[in-house]
């Protein structure tokens, strides 16, 4: 038996990884990581309603994005 080559290896994880998402939904494969992701974004006052609190949650998040794009056009320029 022969070790496959690093080429073959990488096109039988690309054939798992079609294979899979074939078969779930994306939200079924990545909904705890998101979901973690995002706990990292909610605020800590107690007593919002849960529509304030996802309201905040996304402003934090697209702020967070919104300084990882001025970082990296910083970094291109460079």
């Amino acid at each position: 038996m022969t070790t496959p080559s690093s080429r073959e290896m990488g096109l039988r994880g690309r054939i798992g990884g079609f294979s899979k998402a074939s078969r779930y939904a994306p939200e079924e494969l990545t909904g705890a990581a998101r979901t973690g992701f995002l706990k990292r974004f909610e605020p800590q006052e107690i007593g919002l309603s849960p529509d304030e609190k996802q309201r905040r949650t996304q402003a934090a998040l697209k702020a967070h994005m919104a300084r990882l794009s001025l970082l990296s056009a910083k970094a291109r320029r460079r």
